[in-house]
């Protein structure tokens, strides 16, 4: 009788081994934003990126985790000597998932349908300097740009600049066919994102067989499925006050890295009273960056003065030119022809950032004479009015593209700063390719947004992660608004 127990307590752990070991083959990611659709080529959302970037769809460059670019769907490339034409040689053998070849006729539909006029690639402005995309061979093509771009090989690993496919693209924002390591399986909306191995990728296959991705915007939900062990991880969590327990708990790693998000209180500088510098700059001086950094994010993030990364080498520290002063924002108000104050709207979206941080700061405003009245929006309402319908005195968001200091030389931009000379600033930077000189253009360009006081630049957002213990290969920083699974790995 006591062989036969020892006999079946063995045989229940092998078996719950095997179990274990197979489960170990998936992984299930939560995130609090459920992307909108799932075709990154067509809207502004960053949690479009975050499924599928990698995962899912390529483009001929792309970013690696401490923001480097290197080749993807391009395995080389030459730059004729006037930096004009780009010829770009592309992998051999890669196919879409649904088995028809990645060649240069798609690498040309996919560029020419992102910078069409009638374009809805949220970054079409990455492409405008391009004039000519043409078809050499299957595997090569060439890029003729209008002038020299020092940005071009950046630009290209943008989520919005992946190669897609003109026979599947109609079907992308529920059914996405890429060339990426992982297949689109099944979506349940409002719950979650299933995907799978590629058995037939080009490159490195990834060790997973398949992934979920969750969606929790609640943090106090959040905490519980992380603690129930309900999700291995949990990218951009929620909750920071949270982090201590998990740092002391051994089930658990904690990652806290960089983002490229500058999180700002956006201003409507084509609507009064925003449209007005002093009031713009009072706003700024009413704000306590580190009061909101501490209140919101539990110290978690970088002050910031403009929109540039303070990681980047190129970035300038101006958090002086609209340091918290409430008495000089008073003395601006009534300069502005407000010495009473004025009431306006903050409309803030879902994340835990813009909704915890938008009540402190509604406080702060408040304490100078500006009423801001709170009007929490899900994603899609916020995408479809704030961003897009401009319907808003102030919001609160974070911008997660790398390198996006240029959205404020579009005046149609959902802020709608309207600087000529800084949309001539932004366009000789494009041309410029010496470092020290693009170097420098950028600095004049940090100042000038700042000095204009477009927005109140809060802080660069860092991303939290939570993850079972012995988990590999998970980004610690966001170069760009990316969950890359390709190289995650189980112990």
């Amino acid at each position: 009788m006591k062989h036969l127990t020892a006999l079946i307590l063995a045989s229940s752990t092998a078996l719950f081994a095997t179990a274990a070991a197979a489960d170990q083959t998936n992984i299930r990611v939560a995130m609090q934003l459920e992307p909108p659709n799932l075709d990154p080529t067509a809207g502004a959302a960053q949690a479009v990126d975050s499924v599928v970037y990698s995962n899912i769809f390529e483009g001929l460059t792309r970013f690696m985790s401490d923001g480097s670019v290197v080749p993807g769907l391009a395995e080389s490339w030459e730059i004729s000597e006037d930096g004009l034409v780009y010829t770009f040689h592309l992998r051999s053998g890669v196919t879409f998932h649904d088995g028809s070849t990645m060649d240069a006729e798609d690498v040309k539909f996919s560029l020419d349908r992102a910078r069409a006029e009638d374009s809805t690639n949220a970054q079409k402005a990455l492409f405008a300097g391009i004039t000519d995309v043409t078809v050499v061979d299957p595997l090569t093509v060439q890029i003729t740009l209008g002038e020299p771009n020092g940005a071009m090989l950046f630009n290209l690993a943008w989520g919005d600049a992946v190669i897609v496919a003109p026979e599947s693209i109609a079907d992308a924002a529920t059914h996405p066919i890429g060339t990426g390591a992982f297949m689109f399986d099944n979506w349940v909306q409002g719950d979650h994102i299933d995907i799978v191995r590629n058995p037939s990728y080009w490159g490195t296959p990834a060790a997973l067989d398949s992934a979920t991705f969750r969606f929790i915007s609640d943090p106090t939900a959040a905490f519980a499925a992380v603690m129930a062990e309900d999700v291995d991880v949990f990218v951009g969590f929620p909750a920071p006050e949270n982090l201590p327990q998990f740092e002391a708990d051994p089930r658990f790693q904690v990652l806290v890295g960089n983002t490229e998000g500058e999180t700002i209180l956006a201003m409507n500088n084509a609507q009064a009273p925003f449209d007005n510098l002093l009031v713009r700059q009072a706003v700024a001086h009413a704000i306590d960056r580190q009061a909101v950094i501490d209140g919101a994010m539990y110290g978690i993030g970088t002050p910031i003065g403009t929109h540039f990364a303070p990681h980047n080498p190129d970035y300038v520290d101006l958090t002086a030119l609209s340091a918290y002063d409430p008495d000089r924002s008073r003395e601006l108000l009534a300069e502005a022809g407000f010495p009473e104050g004025f009431t306006t709207t903050l409309k803030l979206p879902p994340p835990s950032y813009a909704r915890r941080g938008g009540e402190i700061i509604a406080a702060q405003l408040r304490a100078v004479g500006i009423t801001a009245e709170i009007e929490n929006q899900e994603w899609a309402q916020w995408l479809e009015n704030t961003f897009r319908g401009h319907d808003f005195g102030m919001t609160i968001v974070s911008h997660t593209e790398p390198m996006d200091i240029g959205i404020y030389a579009n005046p149609e931009y959902y802020f709608q700063y309207n600087n000529p000379d800084f949309q001539a600033l932004m366009t000789t930077l494009t041309s410029t390719t010496d470092p020290e000189e693009r170097s420098s253009l950028l600095a004049q360009a940090q100042t000038m947004i700042a000095e204009d006081y477009v927005v109140g630049f809060l802080f660069e957002l860092a991303v939290p992660t939570v993850a079972r213990a012995g988990i590999e290969g998970l980004w610690l920083n966001q170069p760009t608004a990316a969950i890359d699974l390709t190289g995650v790995s189980w112990p």
